[in-house]
């Protein structure tokens, strides 16, 4: 499987930089600046017109190893004089390699790290003849952007007591709650045939009906109930609008949290629903999936239009599920009911900020 996506990425590419030229040599971009996120991965064959100068295409193919080196130079350089952007530098790595994050990308992360956090460069100055740096920012921006900050998390202190620390660093969660097993592997893109052929837009966790499932970011609840695909699901929409999570096949007869409905904002962490195997059918709270499991997908959303429709982006979660695996939340049970709930809230700025806007 893997050799395969090697394969077909790199057909994909191949077959991408020769429209590259057509369009070049056609001078239809003419005193346009070319992004890479149209040039490298045009959607339907097709780059952006200057009416619809957005990203139609990512391929996100940042490993598990690169994510942790470059997050952990972020936080180790947190509040020092040359603070390390972690985006910033994985889009500096995949410009330099052209999106690869293979042994020698890790060296040139490792590298360009360095040097900022000596202070010898800035971003700019390492960044400024790349072609395609500004594509990678913006792209992985849109993945990572609301991953990593900020928060107060409530804590128990010396003396016992529960008080709120200041922390930075991820204040995303991993999608199912501390301590319940699971089993996953990168099934992206593989085929699925029930109502129509297509290929698998999300990532596949297994584990046990009833399994709490976690908020991976703060949000707004944009979907709630019923799809045949996906049989009870929630999406949850970021607050910058660049990122939606959908969250599938949950449990029957009680998939949601208490008191969740469209609209809600949540905190990332949160318990949100319950894993089941619910969906493949028209009918409502049928369990059509064999096997239980959670689906979760990332998509996201330049503008607007591509929220449903040709040009729907969805990525590959499997090293980022790996990643998030860094920061669990806990969730202990409410005694006399189905419900699960966490336990150490946190207080998130972006949902204050929401909450302000929303009084």
């Amino acid at each position: 499987m893997a050799i395969r996506d090697s394969f077909l990425r790199i057909v994909r590419r191949a077959i991408a930089v020769e429209i590259i030229g057509i369009i070049l040599l056609g001078g239809i971009f003419a005193g346009n600046e070319l992004r890479q996120g149209e040039a490298a991965f045009p959607a339907s064959g097709q780059a952006a017109t200057a009416e619809q100068d957005y990203i139609k295409w990512v391929d996100f193919t940042v490993s598990y190893e690169a994510l942790c080196r470059a997050y952990a130079w972020d936080v180790d350089t947190h509040g020092t004089t040359h603070e390390v952007d972690w985006v910033e530098l994985l889009a500096y790595t995949a410009a330099k390699t052209g999106g690869e994050f293979d042994s020698k990308a890790l060296s040139v992360l490792e590298k360009a790290a360095e040097a900022l956090s000596e202070g010898e460069c800035s971003i700019e100055e390492l960044a400024g003849d790349l072609k395609y740096y500004s594509y990678y920012y913006e792209a992985y921006d849109a993945v990572l952007g609301g991953m990593v900050g900020e928060y107060e998390e409530e804590m128990e202190d010396e003396n016992g007591e529960m008080k709120y620390q200041s922390r930075y660093g991820l204040k995303a969660y991993f999608p199912l709650a501390r301590g319940f097993d699971y089993s996953h592997y990168d099934d992206f893109g593989v085929g699925r045939s029930y109502g129509y052929k297509r290929k698998h837009l999300g990532h596949d966790m297994m584990g046990l009906t009833g399994t709490p499932i976690m908020a991976v970011e703060s949000g707004y609840v944009e979907a709630l109930g019923w799809n045949q695909y996906g049989g009870w699901r929630i999406g949850i929409r970021s607050f910058d609008g660049r990122r939606y999570y959908y969250y599938a096949h949950l449990r029957q007869n009680y998939p949601y949290a208490e008191n969740l409905e469209e609209g809600s904002i949540v905190t990332a962490g949160d318990v949100i629903g319950y894993m089941g195997h619910t969906g493949y059918s028209t009918t409502e709270n049928v369990n059509n999936i064999e096997v239980t499991h959670l689906h979760w997908g990332l998509q996201l959303i330049f503008d607007e239009s591509q929220k449903e429709g040709n040009n729907e982006i969805w990525i590959d979660l499997y090293a980022l599920t790996r990643f998030l695996a860094k920061h669990t939340q806990p969730a202990q049970k409410v005694e006399g009911t189905k419900e699960w709930v966490r336990t150490n809230d946190i207080i998130d700025p972006s949902v204050e900020e929401a909450l302000q806007a929303g009084s």
